[in-house]
């Protein structure tokens, strides 16, 4: 292939990514018009049709699936290759896209991230709140974070703090009202705020400690969201029983705002981790941003 093709040929990936060419010419820093005869240009080269075009959506045709599969592990050797060289900068710089939950970046990035600013002010944190797993390198992002228990083993992954503790809580209010569970098997006769992740999976069901092991119960919800703010907000508002991590439940525990229960049953998961491909050449900008918060949070080993 002629190198001149090789621009549009990262062009048509970033309009892969995005479905879009309004927001892969954002990125580029293009115009739409501009970006979308770059790639009619290595259509016509290619002399095949790689996009699904209309007034809704921009999608891939079967070749066009075929062709980004094929591309995109040279196009993320070159980008691992410039970013090998640009490493050898004494500054830290650029763009950092990160994928994961809002509660895990509550707990491990936003207490923290000022001053990582004040030390490295060349890094541009991006942090794109997601439940869901997204493929990192299709999406652009250099790395995610997730509890350790939901990583595959395709990924590098490093733990950042301690261990988490998920705590069961209500309001007083509904204390007052409806009581407090005893047991897990209680919850059945309380609402409870219920957590869906994705919007077209069921509702997570609640995990507790019996014994040595962890069981799943059967709750019976009187709310359901995806976002922790409502969450926590649902539970000191009396709404209904709500289950959460400790380290974010924590401050309004300790106000007073919600009281525990069932704290002999609160189970223990392992610390939260960064993770990114294990094919992907760490960035410098990275590399300093996970040293960064694991000293921040006293983790330990590599």
């Amino acid at each position: 292939m002629s190198p001149d093709l090789f621009p549009a040929v990262a062009a048509f990936a970033c309009v892969a990514r995005h479905a879009s060419f309004t927001r892969a010419a954002a990125e580029l820093g293009v115009s739409t018009s501009a970006l979308s005869q770059t790639v009619r240009t290595l259509e016509s080269r290619l002399g095949a049709r790689l996009l699904d075009r209309s007034t809704r959506r921009v999608g891939l045709t079967e070749v066009g699936q075929r062709f980004l599969h094929d591309v995109l592990p040279s196009l993320d050797g070159l980008a691992s290759a410039m970013a090998a060289v640009t490493e050898t900068r004494e500054v830290p710089a650029g763009l950092l896209r990160i994928n994961l939950p809002r509660a895990i970046a509550d707990v491990l990035i936003m207490p923290h991230l000022a001053a990582f600013q004040a030390q490295y002010p060349d890094v541009v944190v991006e942090l794109q709140c997601d439940n869901r797993f997204v493929d990192l390198v299709a999406a652009g992002f250099d790395a995610g974070f997730r509890i350790g228990e939901s990583l595959g083993k395709d990924v590098v992954a490093h733990p950042i703090g301690g261990p988490q503790r998920v705590a069961t809580f209500v309001s007083p209010r509904y204390a007052r009202a409806y009581g407090v569970p005893a047991t897990p098997a209680d919850l059945l006769q309380h609402r409870c705020v219920g957590v869906r992740l994705d919007h077209d999976r069921s509702p997570m069901r609640w995990e507790f400690m019996q014994g040595d092991r962890i069981v799943e119960v059967d709750t019976r919800a009187g709310m359901i969201t995806n976002d922790d703010s409502l969450l926590l907000a649902a539970a000191i508002d009396g709404v209904g029983v709500g289950c959460h991590f400790e380290s974010i439940a924590s401050p309004h525990l300790q106000s007073g705002a919600i009281i525990p229960v069932l704290q002999d049953y609160w189970p223990t998961y392992s610390p939260f981790h960064v993770y990114y491909p294990s094919r992907m050449h760490m960035p410098r900008k990275l590399r300093v941003f996970i040293d960064f918060l694991r000293e921040r949070h006293g983790s330990a080993g590599g």
